[in-house]
């Protein structure tokens, strides 16, 4: 088991008020939900920290800010797509675009000030923990000036995602093409693509949503879909069809509006209505159960209906796996789109792009203006910016051969580091925002204790984070997502591989799981080498000061005259007190 350096310990006695908050510094790397929460939590739940938070990017929002391609807008429902205590009652539309997603996470960041936190147009090269001063030392560069320096804190906290790092296809001939190349990660608004011919290779969650985009305004589009998807529908697809049975969207009213921002209890009536759904629908995961049959009949025959003009098309899209294998994507219009006039689906391997289009196996060759590569993500985990922990070991080489962590967030050798959206914190089913949020704060309460209680490193044991990821190879054997399909929840290690990206449980049991660490589960090293040293030397920071009020403990006095009902409303051990006694008092009485 390795261990991170401390200093031997000389006496039980450390020089500290028992009450005592050392500093510490914080290294944040991503700026987009999890960089922002990290911004908001931490310096709330954490005295005397220091905390800095770099991304790449010249915007806060991350992923919202990176993808613009056409069409790019959240899958759920926007009043589902928030914060759990930021609401905004004014969406535009039911499914909301991505710069509207954006500006909400632009609007979250400037409420609660955390720019001063962020070190924008900074990316991360390497990370290496530094056993001689137990800190962690990050290099970076300023992508303005190509200027390549250092930093150094207690702690570090990555929030890259699992999505992060596009690629270009690895298809012959792809530089060689004389017309417009794009990517849905990387899209050039400047590129205006009506009445040309265009191709799409890929039929994942963003060329799902650029097809339908494209496909009115295009000449010809030739959309190249090697695999099998299920296309669902939208989640709470009814609220959709009250308004319009034919319409995958809708704009809410100027009266709707105005109505929530009026009344917040009505509008809070209908966001857990919506929440209520999303967080339904855990069981069809389970292999076997009615639900997921159901489901599967259900989506056969929506995809047939849909593609009913051209049932050659479905015959090569519906899949032969369970839905949720891999992530079911609603898709609004794609498979409509599917059957324009003025689209071919090709299903058929591409061989080769030329310099003036697509050469497929089977000897056709598709002339185009432009090819898109809606062809996602370096989805491994290993090839981020490197990440060293004790002993120079790189974390990406450690995950080669089995990807292991403690609750998704934290990694044995690795000390006084946290991530978020790091391996199996993904969701198949349920509200991702709420296990980031619970991360965020899982992170501030692991690092308050390093704070208080003389602590200089904490890690999760080998046998803690071995325990977690055993227990997700045996909790995903009776689940679908181990189904044999192609799925980026798989990590890229191929159709019958470790599922690496989710969350092995119900996105509700992550957050209740995530409410408090498990102390139990964790090593520590200390400040002075002393394990007892968290009691101090027998003084408060209260007796050191001298304007300091030594009787704060009285601030929340009753007077014994007053029935409990009047006392209920007091806070900490007293409250608790009056509330037992009232609620003992009431049992007696059979209330």
């Amino acid at each position: 088991m390795p261990s991170a350096t401390h200093v031997a310990s000389k006496s039980i006695i450390s020089a500290r008020s028992v009450d005592d908050v050392r500093p510490l510094k914080v290294i944040g790397i991503g700026a987009g939900i999890s960089g922002i929460l990290a911004a908001i939590r931490l310096p709330r739940k954490l005295k005397n920290c220091q905390l800095v938070i770099y991304d790449k990017n010249e915007e806060v929002g991350g992923t919202w800010f990176e993808n613009r391609y056409p069409g790019c807008a959240c899958d759920i429902p926007a009043h589902c797509y928030q914060l759990s205590f930021e609401s905004n009652p004014a969406w535009s539309s039911f499914y909301a675009k991505a710069p509207e997603i954006l500006e909400y996470w632009k609007r979250v960041a400037d409420k609660y000030g955390v720019r001063k936190y962020m070190k924008l147009s900074h990316k991360a090269m390497q990370a290496r923990w530094d056993e001689g001063t137990s800190k962690w030392v990050v290099t970076l560069q300023n992508m303005n000036t190509g200027e390549v320096f250092e930093d150094s804190a207690d702690a570090l906290y990555t929030g890259i995602g699992a999505l992060n790092e596009w690629k270009w296809p690895s298809i012959s001939g792809l530089n060689n093409f004389k017309g417009k190349l794009l990517h849905s990660a990387q899209w050039d608004e400047s590129y205006d693509y009506k009445g040309k011919n265009v191709a799409v290779i890929g039929a994942g969650s963003s060329g799902i949503q650029i097809v339908p985009t494209l496909q009115p305004d295009v000449k010809r589009l030739d959309h190249y879909v090697r695999g099998r998807t299920w296309i669902a529908t939208t989640i709470a697809a009814d609220e959709v069809k009250k308004r319009n049975d034919t319409a995958s969207n809708f704009n809410f009213t100027k009266e709707e509006i105005d109505a929530w921002l009026q009344d917040p209890t009505l509008y809070l009536s209908y966001r857990k209505k919506l929440e209520a759904e999303l967080q339904s629908g855990h069981i069809i995961t389970m292999k076997g159960s009615e639900a997921q049959k159901e489901a599967r009949a259900f989506f056969t025959q929506l995809m047939r209906d849909r593609l009913a003009k051209k049932p050659e098309v479905a015959e090569h899209m519906i899949p032969d796996f369970p839905p949720l294998c891999k992530r079911l994507t609603p898709g609004p219009g794609y498979l409509e789109a599917l059957t324009k006039d003025n689209v071919d689906v090709v299903p058929t391997a591409i061989e080769r792009i030329t310099t003036t289009g697509i050469e497929t196996t089977d000897g056709k060759h598709r002339e185009v203006d432009a090819i898109v590569c809606a062809t996602g993500f370096d989805t491994s985990f290993q090839n981020r910016f490197p990440i060293y922990g004790i002993g120079g070991v790189k974390m990406g080489d450690r995950w080669k051969s089995r990807v292991d962590t403690y609750l998704s967030m934290m990694v044995d050798g690795f000390p006084n580091f946290f991530m978020s959206l790091g391996p199996n914190s993904g969701v198949g089913a349920g509200n991702l925002l709420m296990l980031l949020e619970r991360m965020a704060e899982y992170t501030a309460q692991v690092l308050h204790k390093v704070q208080t209680e003389n602590i200089l490193t904490i890690q999760p044991t080998h046998k803690a984070t071995q325990n977690f990821t055993d227990f997700c190879d045996a909790y995903f054997e009776g689940t679908v997502f181990s189904e044999e399909c192609s799925s980026w929840y798989k990590g890229g290690t191929g159709k019958n591989g470790r599922v690496v990206a989710i969350w092995p449980g119900s996105s509700l049991h992550a957050v209740k799981t995530l409410e408090k660490p498990r102390w139990e589960d964790f090593q520590y090293t200390y400040v002075d080498g002393n394990e007892f040293g968290w009691i101090g030397d027998g003084w408060s920071t209260l007796d050191r000061l001298d304007d300091a009020d030594r009787t704060y403990y009285l601030d929340n006095q009753q007077m014994i005259h007053q029935p409990l009902e009047e006392r209920t409303g007091m806070d900490g051990l007293v409250g608790d007190l009056a509330r037992t006694a009232l609620s003992e008092e009431n049992g007696k009485n059979g209330e």
